[in-house]
């Protein structure tokens, strides 16, 4: 008969599942893997892989009790470092999505919305324009890999029970502002073209008064923004590469030790 001893099954919740839910709460909360669009069974069963696959090459894992407080707390902070990791990944996936909501709402098409079915919520059709495309690029330049290779070296950099949310990591929360900033320089030369083009507008409606501007202004102002957005593809290669770049950098900050 097989006995397993209390040090045994401790030894295999510090080697395994320690580290299954650091990369599960990663693989729930992150863009693409973690949307309504995979089943959850299929992430579990991606995040089981994947443990499996990096086990035998990470580092000596503590030994822990079976049932115990200590080890609870030590689940729940594999769970939080996981879910921060992926949350600073949906933070660069929204920045597009702004950056698409304002340009739609400066071009009189925010009523023009969708269901998005990644998140199930509605957004307007430039913003889930900007989603699917980052999400393309985001998987045609393997920056999905380079996430698995974070996550690999997170436990590394930040062993499994050397504590976080120090001073260190709040410091690196307040970069996360720069997702604001980011919509904007995407936006900004559109909704500065668009500016000019309302400011036009209204001096034709002071020089004309009798000229309907809702009947020639709104149509005018929704094809020339279609224009504009056109146009501002041609660059948008190169400011998904600066902002990735950026997102994965504060990536590995997240997972440094303190």
């Amino acid at each position: 008969m097989l006995e397993l001893t209390e040090a045994q099954i401790g030894g295999w919740v510090g080697s395994f599942l320690l580290p299954l839910f650091r990369i599960a709460a990663l693989l729930m909360t992150m863009p693409v893997i973690g949307t309504q669009l995979v089943p959850t069974r299929v992430r579990l069963y991606l995040s089981l892989a994947l443990c499996m696959v990096l086990m035998p090459n990470l580092p000596p894992m503590p030994e822990v009790d079976a049932i115990s407080v200590s080890t609870f707390l030590l689940i729940a902070q594999e769970i939080l470092i996981g879910a921060m990791l992926g949350f600073s990944l949906q933070l660069f996936f929204h920045a597009f999505v702004i950056a698409g909501q304002i340009v739609a709402t400066q071009m009189g098409l925010g009523f023009a919305s969708m269901v998005d079915p990644a998140n199930g919520v509605s957004v307007a059709v430039i913003g889930q324009f900007f989603l699917m495309l980052v999400t393309l690029l985001f998987l045609a330049m393997n920056a999905h890999l380079v996430v698995f290779e974070v996550i690999a070296e997170s436990f590394v950099t930040l062993p499994v029970g050397s504590g976080m949310l120090t001073g260190h990591y709040w410091e690196i929360a307040n970069k996360l502002g720069w997702v604001l900033g980011a919509a904007l320089i995407l936006v900004l030369p559109a909704v500065t073209a668009l500016l000019v083009i309302n400011v036009a507008f209204g001096v034709m409606t002071r020089a004309a008064p009798q000229l309907n501007i809702f009947a020639i202004g709104f149509p005018l102002t929704l094809v020339l923004g279609f224009a504009i957005v056109w146009i501002g593809m041609a660059d948008i290669l190169s400011q998904y590469q600066v902002f990735a770049t950026e997102a994965l950098q504060l990536l590995r900050e997240l997972a440094r030790a303190p």
